[in-house]
């Protein structure tokens, strides 16, 4: 080996040391990308570098730096010493078994073309658009250490020559390290997505939490709990009890939880959970508030709500809910279930209960709705009312069976001359025995009301 030999792989096994310690030194994809590209070219001592990474769910392979392809308007990844580094482009997508680059990744091994031109595997269509003329070409498969593809590199124009194997043997060596470091970079960048995503549905969370009331209203001769578990961080059902104190001229004024003469309740479960289906019961007792404010009844109050939601909601999603008024002064409950059902009465004095169907569709399905609003319920001492979302009734234990409503009813037939709250507490602590604790795959939801012995 000459001195000028030495010298020249002396200078390539720096380079590549620099390199790998650039790349060891961000996580940041695109800065990771610059650094290869440069380091494809200026280490083989070519015109320009690309490299693809794959994309196992589309099976393609993509690019968004390279050299030479920097896109209109857009600002250029600071270029290296030789002044002239990659560009960020308007991403590249092509098959993973097109070309060169697709060939490489199927065949997982080098490709070393001395003449593009001469090869049908090369596609001109960039050289055409650009200007550029592409001579030789050094396709490499970029692996990690367990032999996953994670992309292909590609570098055009040995300068004064085709590339030989020795630069095949740099560019296997050039693209381990890259290959490891790309996968790190993403690695990284997904779980900086998936922190920041848990931070935000924990502040989703915690802002439907607070929706929820502090402390429910407490109304002569009744006692009322309500319950919610979301199945996921945010849940897609909700609840609210509204006491206010009304006057001969039935004028609503919202009171505070010792002062209510009536109550307005609801529960709304809209399709699914999560996200989506939490923003969309928050509206809808966002609607319930408003309307409560400033004293719209009942009929109005399903009426506009369910208008509002037909317009709001994309196709095929929906909110079922129940929507009662409740009277202290007369003792009666007045109710409207839109898809939600059954609802479960017990009448103390027949020691009976009752399921009670559904008035009409779900909310934001049908924009005219036929609404008819049934007579008040008289609720006498020990009577219960109960609403219960069907994340419970649906609830299934290891065998694929439901907890069903028969086995709600049974409950508060053994707890009925309980509070509502220890009700409550049997049924969750029921559901958690049939389910083994496991957790719940629908968010579950409950209000119970009981006319007591005042």
């Amino acid at each position: 080996m000459t001195d000028q030999q030495r010298t020249l792989r002396h200078d390539i096994l720096q380079r590549m040391l620099e390199v790998a310690q650039h790349l060891s030194a961000s996580a940041n994809v695109t800065d990771i990308l610059a650094v290869i590209v440069n380091a494809m070219r200026d280490t083989l001592d070519a015109e320009r570098a690309t490299v693809f990474e794959y994309d196992p769910a589309g099976r393609e392979l993509f690019s968004t730096v390279a050299h030479g392809l920097g896109k209109a308007g857009s600002a250029s990844i600071p270029p290296d010493d030789a002044g002239d580094g990659p560009s960020a482009i308007d991403e590249i997508r092509i098959p993973c078994d097109f070309g060169l680059a697709g060939q490489c990744a199927q065949e997982r091994r080098i490709i070393n073309v001395p003449d593009a031109y001469a090869d049908d595997r090369f596609n001109p269509e960039i050289d055409n658009r650009t200007g550029f003329r592409t001579r030789s070409i050094l396709t490499v498969p970029l692996l990690a250490y367990d032999g996953e593809l994670i992309g292909v590199a590609q570098v055009l124009n040995k300068r004064g020559r085709a590339f030989a194997a020795e630069d095949e043997q740099i560019a296997a060596a050039l693209a381990s390290h890259a290959a490891v470091a790309i996968k790190r970079g993403r690695l990284i960048e997904d779980q900086l997505v998936r922190e920041k995503l848990q931070r935000d549905l924990q502040l989703a969370r915690s802002i439907q939490q607070s929706t929820f009331p502090k402390c429910l209203p407490a109304l002569a001769g009744f006692a009322i709990d309500a319950w919610s578990e979301p199945a996921e961080e945010t849940g897609g059902d909700a609840y609210d009890v509204i006491g206010y104190h009304a006057d001969t001229t039935n004028a609503p004024t919202l009171a505070s939880a010792h002062d209510a003469n009536r109550a307005v309740l609801l529960l709304a479960d809209a399709t699914g959970h999560g996200i989506g289906p939490a923003l969309s019961v928050t509206q809808v007792r966002a609607m319930l508030r408003m309307a409560v404010r400033i004293g719209a009844g009942l009929p109005q109050i399903v009426h506009h709500m369910n208008k509002q939601l037909c317009d709001d909601l994309p196709p095929g999603r929906f909110v079922t809910a129940w929507l009662g008024e409740l009277n202290a002064t007369d003792h009666t409950l007045r109710s409207f279930s839109a898809g939600q059902a059954p609802l479960l009465r017990y009448d103390a004095a027949r020691d009976t209960f009752d399921k009670v169907e559904s008035d009409a569709p779900p909310f934001g399905i049908m924009s005219d709705l036929d609404i008819e609003i049934a007579p008040p319920i008289a609720m006498r001492p020990g009577d219960i009312f109960a609403v219960i979302s069907d994340g419970i009734f649906e609830a299934v234990d290891r065998g694929g069976r439901q907890f069903g409503a028969d086995r709600v009813i049974d409950l508060l037939s053994v707890h009925h001359h309980r509070s509502p709250r220890r009700i409550m507490e049997a049924v969750r602590d029921a559901v958690n025995e049939f389910t083994d604790a496991r957790p719940a795959s629908d968010d579950r939801t409950a209000i119970i009301i009981k006319r007591t012995e005042q």
